[in-house]
């Protein structure tokens, strides 16, 4: 025999109610708890297709009641998530708003959006994040999972959920990331030809050749390019701001100030000087406060900006894929290039801003030497040893 569908007794303030509505289609229990500061009755309410249901449901609403805890029985995570990205991201750079509002429109909405944050088990989130490390790699699982896990704290804090269930789950490994390159030498060559002249043109020599950051060179102004012998010394670029927050550099060590091969100064003298040239015939009075790598109005360009105008060069140096290269492998070319070379570690680690020599070991230089042989070398030169026409052949 199914459960009643009858009409139940008011309840009396603190006892439960259950009661079927018609409109839902679904059984609904409510507690009394008196009236609102505004005089509006106060039922919290929960709902189920059972009675049974209704009443654990219930049970566990007037648990978090008694612990001084409310959670709306609605509330979305996509409620959630949207909550977050318009109101816990004050203060943030624009960029990285736009980049988790892509991850959650793109990895959280269209799998979790429509459940409701009370009833969200860690189950339910371990298989989320399951399928979505087929997809992305560790680094972004991780942002993916933190952009749940803030935004459900937020709705905690304005009482729209009593728990957590993010805070529950381990992230998975992910997909391998895609691994950087390095400009070979010939291909190094190649892209400080292309587009001789343009403002890409110079982005590309300064990244390459000086090995500055995307974040570096985009605010970069002339007030920290010293392109002449001042006072006799080397032309050189004061590495002092970035995009990030505050305009402050990645670390501490970051901020630095780095001289200028030949051909980079050439370029970017001759850049200046036809940067002035235009300012002069449109009228304008020129400041070095001017941006070096500007938008046509003058406005700081977007990294997604640089990129495109990239690949173009790229394309007019003969790479047969463009697009599989981005602008940060100019400076994982610029470390390769010069341990290729034979520079020490410690010195490069020191030129781009590393606070050690592991990430620059680890991740930027590509281009290793099979076998290391300074020692090798420094000792033939001590004791003039040089090996014979026999020993060559047969690699003795």
């Amino acid at each position: 025999m199914g459960e009643s569908t009858g009409p139940t007794r008011k309840a009396a303030n603190g006892e439960d109610s259950i009661y079927w509505d018609k409109s839902k289609n679904r059984f609904v229990g409510a507690v009394s708890l008196g009236f609102t500061p505004a005089g509006k009755r106060h039922r919290p309410k929960v709902s189920g297709k059972t009675k049974t249901e209704v009443r654990r449901k219930l049970r566990e609403l007037k648990k978090e009641l008694d612990a001084g805890l409310k959670s709306s029985a609605t509330y979305t995570v996509a409620q959630a998530v949207n909550d977050w990205l318009d109101k816990g991201l004050k203060g943030r750079e624009e960029s990285s708003i736009n980049t988790y509002r892509t991850l959650a429109n793109t990895h959280i909405t269209p799998y979790l959006g429509a459940a409701k944050l009370r009833e969200l088990e860690a189950d339910d989130l371990d298989e989320w994040l399951e399928g979505r490390a087929t997809v992305l790699a560790t680094q972004s699982l991780r942002m993916v999972h933190s952009v749940l896990r803030r935004s459900i704290s937020q709705g905690q804090r304005r009482g729209k959920v009593a728990h957590n269930v993010a805070e529950l789950v381990e992230v998975p490994e992910g997909r391998a990331g895609r691994p950087s390159k390095s400009l070979t030498l010939e291909q190094g060559e190649a892209v400080l030809r292309a587009k001789a002249g343009s403002w890409i043109n110079a982005y590309v020599v300064l990244s390459l050749l000086v090995g500055v950051r995307p974040e570096e060179a985009r605010p970069l102004t002339w007030t920290h390019v010293h392109v002449d012998r001042e006072g006799g010394g080397r032309p050189h670029v004061d590495v002092w701001r970035s995009v990030r927050r505050h305009g402050d550099t990645k670390t501490r060590k970051s901020r630095r100030s780095l001289a200028m091969p030949h051909q980079v100064a050439t370029v970017l003298r001759e850049y200046k000087a036809r940067q002035v040239a235009a300012c002069t015939a449109a009228g304008s009075s020129w400041t070095n406060e001017r941006l070096v790598f500007p938008n046509t109005d003058g406005t700081r360009r977007s990294s997604l900006n640089v990129r495109r105008n990239f690949r173009a060069l790229l394309t007019d140096a003969g790479f047969p894929a463009p697009d599989k290269w981005t602008t940060r492998e100019l400076r994982t070319s610029f470390v390769s290039l010069l341990s290729d070379h034979g520079i020490p570690i410690e010195v490069i680690a020191r030129v781009v801003g590393h606070s050690g020599t592991h990430i620059t070991e680890k991740v930027y230089r590509k281009q290793l030497r099979p076998v290391l042989s300074e020692g090798a070398e420094a000792m033939d030169d001590i004791f003039g040893a040089t090996p014979s026409a026999a020993e060559e052949q047969s690699g003795t």
